[in-house]
């Protein structure tokens, strides 16, 4: 791929899509705060220095700054973008200044500040969903055997299987769902298996062997097959609950597979980064503007859900203070806020040096250059 397709089909795409969800997340944070009187000096697309933006008629700066990788909202009190508060800025208030303070609002007030972005990012990826189940249909797993999607570089798709392929039994057993076919496959890690599949009109044999994946302290077989899904349209009064209980079972599947990583039990090469997603995104913009809505949908609540860890630097951080606060009636040391911060920055920037290695490894860049100086 040139440079100018990589760039057009890709980086343009992604970083649409990530300030987009930006904005959202912002958003919600800047309509919280303004609802609670406190004031807002910057909202900003990106970091770093500002490429434009233009000062609105209530003193905020709304600006697009140069680098396109997440955005923030400062409020009267705070120190940085990362919302940690300007102690030599608080001593100093007068009375009128600390109406509009974030620091001097009540806990209860802060927590819904903090709270309001990543509950935006829900929002808007609840609407999304529900808006394409209106109007496209959701999309439900077909009970049959078909195969609706194979995953890169999997098992499946080094024997040639192929996205439509009905697979009529495996191992000589019948399986009559999908259901009953992963239970084979997940027996089966590292053996060899024998599938019977119809494509289109003729009937073949194809030996896979499924890939070995830990899981807790035992392994599974995975091919790298996904179902075929047909898709139900939803009333307008119904389509929203489902998007609902969709946004749940995504989230939950997604902090238990997290918690898997922690523990230890699942291998953190799933983890993506930004080129990662870049790069998906790129692909499924290509393909179509649905997937795309479905994609910024999924990826609006990865960002609600990790800024909800309790990890300073992050919403969760903040509401983590804010609650101790409450609990104990009194704020948490301005000691311990700042170590909260260091720790915090410290575990973002190894989760960006994992998830952008995993994206160096995956795009074969490592190859790339080894091939160059051999």
């Amino acid at each position: 791929m040139s440079l100018i397709n990589l760039v057009y089909y890709n980086i343009i795409p992604f970083i649409l899509v990530l300030s987009l969800l930006v904005f959202v997340h912002e958003l919600g944070h800047y309509l919280v705060a303004r609802w609670n009187g406190v004031k807002v000096e910057v909202f900003s697309i990106g970091f770093g220095a500002e490429l434009f933006g233009w000062t609105d008629r209530v003193g905020t700066r709304w600006k697009i700054s140069i680098i396109p990788m997440g955005g923030y909202v400062k409020m009267f009190s705070d120190l940085n973008p990362a919302s940690q508060p300007d102690q030599t800025l608080i001593q100093e208030m007068s009375e009128k200044d600390k109406e509009v303070s974030l620091f001097h609002k009540t806990v209860w007030q802060r927590i819904a500040v903090s709270a309001a972005g990543p509950l935006a990012n829900y929002l808007f990826a609840i609407f999304l969903f529900g808006t394409l189940y209106i109007f496209m249909g959701q999309k439900i797993p077909s009970e049959e055997t078909k195969i609706g999607h194979i995953m890169p570089k999997s098992a499946a798709e080094q024997v040639g299987l192929q996205e439509g392929d009905l697979i009529l039994d495996i191992n000589g057993i019948t399986t009559g769902t999908f259901v009953e076919l992963q239970k084979i496959i997940q027996e089966n890690p590292g053996h060899e298996i024998v599938l019977h599949v119809q494509r289109e009109e003729q009937k073949m044999m194809i030996r896979a062997t499924p890939q070995a994946i830990k899981v807790r302290d035992h392994e599974i077989g995975r091919l790298g097959i996904t179902p075929s899904y047909h898709e139900v349209k939803r009333s307008p009064l119904t389509a929203y609950f489902y998007a609902v209980e969709d946004v749940y079972t995504f989230s939950a599947k997604t902090l238990a597979h997290l918690g898997q990583m922690i523990v230890g039990n699942q291998s953190t090469d799933g983890l993506s980064g930004p080129l990662g997603i870049a790069n998906l995104t790129g692909e499924v913009a290509r393909k179509s503007l649905v997937d795309l809505i479905w994609l910024t949908a999924l990826l609006s609540i990865n960002l609600g859900l990790i800024n909800l860890f309790p990890v300073p630097m992050l919403d969760g951080g903040h509401l983590l203070f804010y609650f101790i606060e409450a609990i104990r009636g009194k704020a948490v040391s301005e000691k311990v806020q700042e170590a909260g911060y260091r720790i915090g920055f410290s575990l973002v920037m190894l989760l960006v040096v994992i998830s952008t290695w995993n994206d160096l490894s995956h795009l074969k860049v490592f190859e790339f250059f080894k091939n160059i100086f051999n």
